[in-house]
């Protein structure tokens, strides 16, 4: 890297603490929190996806996609099922807690059921996502460590102390702006990569002479997952209807941009906007992976500075040496991004629930500045003690990434099930809905305890089934004396969710046929 490289990445870094400071000024909880819900939705759109397609997505899919073994665009099966999601979410779900007013999604739980319901599952959220971030910012570190030299202390204090700062002072707006300017970083730098890739490979029909054909595979319909296969298609939809409905609908850190939004017309936008951009941009990153894979099998000299079982540093190894001086900052500044954007969300998404819990067990509502007080020392001890994960992931990362995607998978679906029942159902009493979330919940710990063949894509929906099935015949037994059930919103009409189906159906075929299209 150039000076100028360096310079562009230390003007991005102040223009982050610029943005903590523009923002710092907050009157109560709801606006630290959810942004005072005056957040334009184009905005919030961009702040959902720069969540989700975070750093380990820009370095990681297309690494998958054009180097790791056994990878291609089979990522692209991941995709499919959002869009069916989103009707779920729209249905009753998002609206009905935007409706509610609550700051932590968890809070609705102890509304309509019982504190030890909420206690649960925040618990259980707050532990994983804790560790999650950790990972992905011990990750990106090592990205950092090979183009800009640093070591690891320093490249996590550069990520993860800036973001603290911003993010705590800023509260939500500082947070979803942060975010909104790094998708566009993300997105143009994986722009930027397959263009020059393109030039390097000698055009697209290059490309598809160099790729292997089986990495052109999108879609795999000879599994159903049931032996142990990944990817298999069935699993995909229906496991990822589950996994997506329960992440951005229950899942705080995605969840709290819902609830920021002005109005549930808004949410819908927002949310529909999602469902159709996702997989376009998950196309420009898994075409990235396509081209640079086609560059690093046809370079011997490029392919020998990758480390070997480390895929990842693919693109970071590209852009040191394909990119000219001032775009190679530019594409850092897009790294960085997006590990902020996934770290900013986490520590604000980990104080909003932590803040309502230790609200809810004092049993003292504060005043609006002794709440701020808390949120900000929250945020704080959460921020330093992922950063201090972070430190020592390397010792555990090779095996709990897929661990954290198992946890999430064993989770997803009894949470999603608990949310679903409290908003649809006033029979299911709390007593009975506990035991059907840890039924759901031990029926998939069995399931990974057990070393099952079956996919673990697989237990979102099986948690989901379990939890509901087992909830409602426990009603017969403990009945709900209070019949209490909290007003419900839908959100979405027949029409939009039709084409959300249509939609689904056309992402479907386009990747089962993409292979013949691309031969």
């Amino acid at each position: 890297m150039t000076w100028l490289d360096y310079l562009i990445v230390g003007l991005y870094l102040l223009g982050l603490l610029w943005l903590g400071l523009r923002f710092r000024h907050q009157e109560s909880g709801q606006e630290y929190f959810l942004g005072g819900r005056s957040l334009a939705w184009p905005t919030l759109t961009l702040s959902v996806m720069a969540t989700q397609l975070s750093a380990i997505s820009f370095i990681s899919a297309p690494a998958f996609v054009g180097l790791r073994e056994g990878g291609g665009l089979i990522w692209l099966s991941y995709e499919l099922a959002l869009p069916l999601a989103v009707i779920i979410m729209l249905w009753r779900l998002l609206p009905t807690l935007h409706n509610a007013g609550v700051v932590s999604v968890y809070d609705y739980l102890e509304q309509r059921f019982s504190r030890s319901t909420r206690l649960l599952i925040s618990f259980v959220f707050q532990i994983s996502r804790s560790f999650a971030t950790a990972i992905m910012i011990y990750a990106i570190s090592l990205i950092l460590q090979g183009t800009m030299g640093l070591n690891q202390l320093h490249a996590i204090l550069i990520i993860g102390v800036i973001t603290l700062i911003y993010s705590a002072m800023g509260g939500m707006k500082a947070v979803v702006y942060g975010d909104a300017i790094q998708m566009v970083l993300i997105v143009a730098g994986a722009g930027l990569c397959l263009w020059a890739g393109l030039d390097a490979a000698g055009g697209w029909q290059q490309v598809m002479n160099i790729i292997p054909s089986e990495r052109l595979q999108a879609a795999n319909t000879e599994t159903a997952g049931l032996d142990g296969s990944d990817f298999g298609l069935l699993p995909m939809i229906f496991g990822g209807l589950v996994l997506y409905a329960s992440y951005y609908g229950c899942d705080q850190s995605e969840a709290q941009r819902s609830l920021s939004s002005h109005s549930i017309s808004d949410l819908k936008k927002m949310l529909l906007t999602v469902a159709f951009l996702r997989f376009p941009i998950t196309v420009l990153y898994c075409a990235a992976g396509l081209v640079i894979g086609a560059v690093v099998l046809s370079t011997p000299e490029l392919q020998a500075q990758i480390p070997a079982d480390e895929p990842d540093w693919m693109m970071p190894i590209f852009i040191v040496n394909y990119l000219p001086a001032g775009i190679v900052g530019i594409l850092v500044v897009a790294i960085l991004a997006a590990a902020m954007s996934s770290l900013s969300s986490a520590i604000n998404s980990l104080a909003a629930v932590t803040t309502e819990d230790i609200c809810r067990v004092t049993g003292a509502k504060p005043d609006d500045e002794s709440y701020l007080k808390r949120a900000r020392i929250a945020g704080t001890v959460w921020g330093l003690i992922t950063l201090v994960l972070s430190l020592y992931a390397g010792n555990i990362a090779p095996t709990v990434i897929e661990a954290i995607n198992k946890i999430g998978s064993v989770f997803y679906g009894p949470v999603l099930a608990t949310f679903l029942a409290g908003i649809h159902s006033r029979k299911i009493s709390p007593v009975a809905m506990n035991i059907g979330l840890l039924a759901g919940v031990g029926t998939n710990v069995f399931l990974w305890l057990s070393d099952s063949t079956l996919f673990w894509f697989w237990w979102n929906l099986i948690g989901f089934v379990i939890t509901l099935v087992v909830a409602g015949l426990s009603s017969f037994i403990l009945p709900n004396d209070n019949a209490h059930k909290l007003a419900s919103v839908r959100g979405i009409s027949y029409q939009a969710a039709a084409v959300l189906v249509a939609w689904s159906g056309i992402l479907t075929l386009t990747v089962i046929y993409l292979p013949d299209w691309l031969s």
